[in-house]
């Protein structure tokens, strides 16, 4: 017997599906996120709402785009555990901060581990009724969008080394003269940012983050951006940047995420990772992307 889904249109059933679409089109076109990995992504948060956590696409439409990506990170970690079992053994790497925050009510990744069979049963029934029927023609976009961005990158490192001059060793005119160097003078700023987020219900304030560190590390910080909030509402990550790297490689100490505390709240530390950046050279997104226009 045919589903009452397959006597709707397709354009009817992207309409429903509209702000799924809108979502994942923040992941792959906003946000540079793999197209594939992204549609398991929105399988996931879909398969939450339908286990009664509410509104779960509609809240993260809302947000900043940096979180967007946060929450994206944590959700392949439970994506993890629901198809291989598997839980980092760095006890700070068990912690998903932001979804527990989103959901209002508990979720843990025991709670994966615990519903691996109903996860990957629901996930699968998902994937195929909902994400890859209204997804489909976004994620083969983006595929095409990222294809097309790899060649004209794969052109223009080609081209400049065609152009490059080549200068014997040892022979520099009177103006190439190697000037010294300070040691991690040209890192970029990208390169010494650390993100960190806030637990929902326990206010971080910007001082606290500055003496924390301070404390630790010394004149470490070069400037730090905590995210702008209404005066009654709580800021939920901040942006550190610091003087050196190192600072930033020994606060994280090798691993992917770091849990510390200040003043007996949470804080989750991880290395920065920027949007992709999109020089003149390369391709905009299709044009039949549908728009968005939220904030980053």
């Amino acid at each position: 017997m045919a589903s009452p889904s397959s006597f709707v249109s397709q354009e009817e059933f992207n309409i429903f599906h509209s702000i799924d679409r809108q979502l994942y089109t923040i992941l792959v076109v906003n946000l540079w996120r793999d197209p594939v990995e992204s549609m398991q992504v929105m399988a996931l948060w879909l398969w939450l709402e339908r286990l009664g956590y509410d509104s779960v696409v509609k809240k993260m439409i809302s947000l900043p785009q940096i979180l967007v990506n946060e929450l994206a990170d944590e959700a392949i970690i439970c994506l993890n555990c629901i198809h291989n079992n598997l839980i980092s053994s760095s006890s700070e790497s068990n912690d998903i901060p932001l979804t527990q925050t989103l959901m209002e009510k508990e979720i843990s990744l025991q709670f994966f581990l615990e519903n691996r069979l109903n996860g990957i049963a629901g996930l699968t029934k998902i994937m195929n009724d909902v994400c890859i029927r209204a997804l489909l023609d976004l994620m083969q976009q983006a595929i095409e969008r990222n294809a097309a961005q790899s060649l004209a990158e794969s052109q223009m490192v080609i081209s400049h080394s065609i152009h490059q001059p080549v200068v014997p060793p040892g022979r520099h005119g009177a103006g190439d003269m190697v000037q010294p160097r300070t040691p991690g003078a040209d890192v970029p700023a990208d390169d010494r940012t650390m993100f960190v987020t806030f637990s929902k219900g326990y206010p971080v304030q910007e001082w606290e983050v500055r003496d924390f560190f301070a404390r630790s590390y010394g004149d470490c910080v070069e400037s730090l951006h905590m995210q702008e909030v209404q005066p009654h509402q709580q800021a939920l990550f901040a942006r550190i940047i610091f003087h050196k790297a190192n600072t930033m490689e020994m606060i994280l100490r090798g691993m992917g995420k770091v849990k510390f505390s200040i003043n007996g709240k949470h804080v989750w530390a991880r290395k920065f990772v920027p949007k992709r950046a999109r020089s003149s050279l390369l391709l905009p997104p299709p044009s039949n992307f549908p728009s968005t226009s939220f904030r980053p």
